[in-house]
């Protein structure tokens, strides 16, 4: 079922109610559908209903932006975390905007879907901006907002807007729910509809992909702990239920069976629509090989675990495929040959190549790479592309000549599969072709390993730079952050520094970032957020980004307030007490533009795009409670960084750079 016939692809009527839950009786009908109970008993139960759903399908996580007309979502999804913490968290973070982006962070670094609530009005606008990244970045998001009911529409009530499909086509599924009424009918219903929003969102539910059934008790049985996710690959993608809300706000929440009606105890099921490769398409897609030098762009979305990075690498030596890495594919960890991690240095202007390196078939998984020059050289028409996806091809240079929908898991299963029976049948005149293909193939591979070995030489001369370059302190922080944390990189030229910088065969690092849109905006929320699920996390950030979204900084406090209650529970869990240290590399401006046509030496140049800021972080750290230092050369970064890791909460460094000259600061190491 798609998730417009699941969930509602038309408007619907803002007075419209489900079958046997029209808002006349929302007060009048009982648990049993007969006796008569409060509003308050009503909004709780089906709201215990529909939050106890949620969790069930997977969701672990809900970040509250204090409103009254959210007060019933708030207050329910309040009581289930703190009845049973370790079915659901609750944050609260006062900013709706990163707050929307804190919720991302949560669910890209879990795969998980995580749930956000706010109130009416201009707090539905807020949550826009990561709505639009977590569409783009296929991040799953249960967008829960407060509304007023249908009698107050279009009317001049306060705070009251049309909130219907409020963000258009950029969620997956959109559901106008009722006015809460507690009958059997509407308790069913909101179960459902929260089954059918974890469903169009998509996402791991639990993180092994484990079901999660119920015991005789009636509670949803503790879920299997799944393999680690080293990279932000998710399919899933944001859903938004808006939920009119009449007086009194305030639930019942001392009602008997809260979490328990309308609840069906026959176990959970995890429902994915992942498409196979059956042998005969992994036969005609091996047959594209044929004759040509095969090469494969690993981009964001290429794998999730540790286990899928595995077989991708072991596809690539099945075929000698040379596979350019993405820092967010989760693949540079490895120090495989055949993972190309300088191939933006590598490549020419225009991602020209020299002749031993042009390929003649591109096989993409997940995005583009961050890298311009590689998707220039996809861009160039040389090559068949071909390209990985369960859903779309997100072309954006429409080169594609052939779509296999499937997840790239799968893709180099069935094509291991069949190189693997190949392997047995005697060999014919086909098979000795294959094997000269297989030669020319396998020197293509050695080309660009040897492409890549040099570039790696030239990178790593970065070390000998004591300061005042960017390069420096980013192969500080991937060679000096703990094994197995988060490393998480704004946009504009933090990620362009780790794509470069980031050599592969390191400490195995969790890598991610807002790559849907590439913006700036919510990235230090979305960061804190990720660092939910990790002992240790390092954001590399620049001035602007940070700038942007300075008010994430007061999220210390709410830090602090999970720190004391998983003391007080006794809860040691890895994540517990999350370390964040922000990077800050302060060139004062926008120097990206720097690099771009917009670069003059006309007095407009710095007015519209540098717009140096001259903002004291020191001074924006103290006020927030955050330990800063500043360390403008490599010795000085080293000390502080090495003192703020393990630090519980977030700290700051700052290093100071040039504002201009980045291009030719970067020259050695892009050529």
């Amino acid at each position: 079922m798609s998730a417009d016939s699941a969930v509602g692809a038309r408007r619907p009527d803002p007075g419209a109610q489900p079958p046997a839950c029209h808002p006349e009786r929302s007060a009048q009908r009982g648990v049993e559908g007969s006796r008569a109970v409060p509003a308050s008993t009503a909004g709780a139960l089906f709201l215990g209903a529909f939050f106890d759903e949620l969790t069930r399908w997977g969701v672990r996580e809900v970040v509250v932006s204090p409103g009254s007309r959210s007060t019933p979502l708030a207050m329910v999804a309040y009581e289930l975390a703190r009845r049973h913490p370790e079915r659901l968290r609750l944050f609260v973070d006062v900013d709706e905007r990163g707050a929307a982006f804190f919720a991302l962070g949560l669910a890209k670094a879990s795969g998980r879907p995580a749930a956000l609530v706010c109130t009416s009005g201009t707090a539905v606008a807020n949550y826009y901006p990561a709505v639009l990244e977590a569409e783009s970045s296929r991040v799953p998001l249960v967008v829960l907002t407060g509304d007023r009911p249908p009698r107050l529409q279009g009317l001049g009530a306060p705070q009251t807007c049309d909130q219907l499909k409020a963000y258009g086509d950029h969620v997956r599924a959109f559901r106008q729910m009722p006015l809460p009424t507690a009958d059997d009918a509407a308790l069913a219903f909101a179960r459902q509809a929260a089954r059918e929003a974890c469903i169009a969102a998509g996402g791991e539910g639990d993180a092994a992909g484990v079901l999660a059934t119920a015991n005789g008790s009636g509670v949803a049985a503790q879920p299997v702990v799944g393999p680690a996710r080293i990279a932000g690959a998710c399919e899933g993608g944001p859903v938004h239920l808006n939920f009119p809300f009449d007086e009194p706000l305030k639930p019942d929440l001392a009602v008997e069976g809260l979490f328990e009606a309308g609840r069906r105890d026959d176990g959970l099921r995890v429902m994915g629509s992942a498409l196979s490769l059956d042998p005969q398409e992994a036969a005609r897609v091996a047959a594209l090989f044929e004759g040509r030098r095969v090469l494969a762009f690993a981009g964001e979305g290429s794998c999730a675990t540790e286990l899928e990075a595995a077989r991708v690498l072991a596809w690539a030596a099945s075929y000698d495929v040379p596979l350019l890495a993405d820092p967010l594919s989760g693949l540079r960890r490895f120090g495989s040959s055949l993972v190309v991690d300088n191939y933006d240095s590598v490549l020419g202007a225009g991602g020209r190549a020299a002749e031993e390196l042009i390929p003649q078939a591109i096989v993409r998984f997940g995005r583009y790479p961050v890298s311009k020059k590689a998707t220039q050289m996809a861009a160039s028409g040389h090559a068949l592309q071909i390209v990985v996806d369960p859903f779309e091809t997100r072309d954006f240079n429409a080169a594609t000549d052939v779509f296999v929908r499937c997840k790239p898991i799968e893709f180099v299963d069935a094509l291991c599969r069949l190189r693997d029976a190949r392997s047995i049948v005697p060999e014919s005149d086909s098979g000795r072709a294959r094997g000269e293909a297989g030669l020319e193939q396998q020197a293509f591979a050695d080309a660009w390993i040897a492409a890549n070995d040099a570039a790696r030489a030239r990178i790593a001369a970065v070390d000998d730079v004591a300061e005042g370059f960017e390069g420096a302190f980013v192969r500080r922080v991937v060679e000096l952050a703990p094994k197995g944390s988060c490393l998480f990189a704004a946009n504009s030229m933090s990620v362009r520094a780790l794509d470069t910088f980031y050599l592969k065969g390191g400490r195995p690092l969790a890598v991610l970032c807002n790559r849907g849109l590439n913006g700036i905006d919510g990235t230090v929320s979305t960061a804190l957020g990720a660092a939910q699920h990790f002992e240790q996390t390092t954001l590399l950030t620049g001035d602007l980004t940070l700038l942007h979204d300075l008010n994430a900084l007061a999220l210390q406090r709410e830090l602090r307030v999970q720190r004391e209650a998983a003391a007080t529970r006794g809860d040691g869990a890895p994540g517990a007490a999350p370390s964040i240290v922000i990077v800050l590399l302060n060139n004062n401006g926008g120097g990206i533009f720097d690099m771009l046509p917009q670069q003059s030496d006309d007095p407009y140049f710095e007015r519209l795009f540098l717009t140096p800021q001259d903002v004291d972080f020191g001074a924006a750290a103290r006020a927030f409670g955050v330990p800063y230092r500043i360390a403008n050369t490599v010795p000085t970064f080293d000390e502080a960084y090495r003192e703020l890791l393990g630090t519980p909460g977030i700290s700051l460094i700052e290093a100071r750079v040039p504002l201009s000259g980045l291009k030719g600061r970067y020259a050695p190491y892009w050529s």
